[in-house]
């Protein structure tokens, strides 16, 4: 029988049965997805009320996870990404309102001169990926991203619905906020929030902090994503749906404010707490409530045309309406992340929480691990 992991971190007796339930996941978690590594936390109010992890950050198991240990959130970090969006408007930069053209007029080709910018974060922009197959080295070439993606036409009429944009999200949002702010995410992250707030959170690694970085176990499977067709396939299928053909440290240093974020569950959910606490991060006015409300309202809802799921999109959130996945208010917002992380922030509580592990599922949103950890913390609550 495999024995119970040895927990580190800080867990309040009113948290016990959380802590019960990290334990279990290392041992009889569900669908046999026993974890590697992982770390859970949450924050009320500001305060980190719990902060635990467990497990190996190597594929070797010779390497403890510790409080250092950074782990890759993919899309979980497109939570960070909305974030960093809302506090351009915050400071009059852009309006979510405003065309994507108005500050970037090629993006205005074929048609798409009137997407906004929260359509844009909200994945109606009908640009879930490149339209013909490309070389996955694209990626590595930011302009050359950006220029094939302003000169397609979308795979959808605007106003049609949404189609979940994984990596492409990042490529668009990131050039907006660049051209409205004069500086890329990964810059402001730091410069606005990690260095500020002390977040370890990285968009963009640089190479001295690799050696921090946790191994990966991948998915077994892959995801369901039902009948694959044309969007599907340009969105996750094609050969250059994804980056690729390039080392893993180039992968890391590189901006994909979607997809290549590196960070600490403990300070994922800190900088959530800028959603749950109405603007307010430890103390300090980030945001304006209007911002917030702005940031985090239904942009567009119904069933997806990349997910599986009937889905509710807010500027850059998932909003937990209809999945139930960040806890019982359908108010509360977060994002999810390939392989099983998510981060999330619950106004209604003041809460936010996170979770990151090492061994990836093929769960897209909802991984049965996080959900067991969820459902125990707003039960000791």
């Amino acid at each position: 029988m495999t024995s119970l992991p040895e927990i580190s971190g800080s867990c309040p007796e009113r948290f016990a049965a959380v802590k019960d339930a990290f334990a279990a996941n290392f041992v009889d978690a569900p669908d046999g997805l026993n974890e590697q590594g992982a770390r859970f936390s949450a924050v009320i109010e500001g305060e980190v009320v719990l902060d635990i992890w467990a497990g190996r950050a190597d594929a070797a198991g010779a390497v403890p996870m510790d409080e250092r240990t950074l782990v890759p959130v993919f899309s979980t970090g497109k939570a960070v990404m909305a974030i960093l969006m809302a506090s351009a408007v915050e400071r009059g930069k852009l309006a979510y309102d405003e065309t994507v053209a108005a500050l970037w007029p090629a993006f205005g080709a074929n048609g798409k001169d009137r997407v906004t910018v929260a359509q844009l974060l909200s994945h109606q922009a009908g640009l879930p990926g490149f339209s013909e197959p490309v070389d996955p080295a694209i990626w590595f070439d930011r302009q050359a991203v950006l220029d094939r993606l302003a000169a397609q036409a979308p795979m959808w009429p605007l106003g049609t619905g949404s189609g979940y944009h994984p990596v492409t999200v990042g490529y668009l949002a990131n050039e907006v906020f660049r051209l409205a702010d004069g500086r890329t995410m990964g810059r402001a992250l730091a410069e606005d929030f990690a260095r500020p707030f002390g977040l370890d959170l990285w968009i963009g690694l640089p190479e001295a902090e690799h050696g921090r970085v946790a191994a990966l176990r991948k998915p077994s499977k892959a995801t369901d994503l039902g009948t694959i067709d044309a969007v599907k396939k340009a969105a996750f299928f094609d050969k250059g749906s994804a980056p690729g053909g390039r080392g893993s440290a180039e992968w890391r240093s590189i901006e994909i404010p979607s997809a290549n974020l590196h960070g600490t569950a403990r300070d994922l959910a800190r900088i959530l707490g800028v959603i749950a606490n109405d603007g307010v991060l430890e103390g300090a006015r980030v945001l304006s409530p209007t911002v917030v409300a702005e940031a985090t309202r239904e942009r567009v809802a119904g069933q997806d045309k990349v997910l599986p799921f009937v889905m509710s999109w807010a500027a850059g959130f998932t909003r937990n309406a209809g999945l139930n996945i960040f806890g019982p208010n359908p108010e509360a917002v977060g994002h999810c992340g390939w392989g099983g992380s998510c981060a999330f922030a619950d106004p209604a509580r003041r809460l936010s929480a996170a979770y990151a592990m090492t061994r990836q599922s093929p769960y897209l949103i909802g991984d049965p691990r996080a959900q067991r950890l969820i459902e125990a913390l707003y039960a000791a609550l």
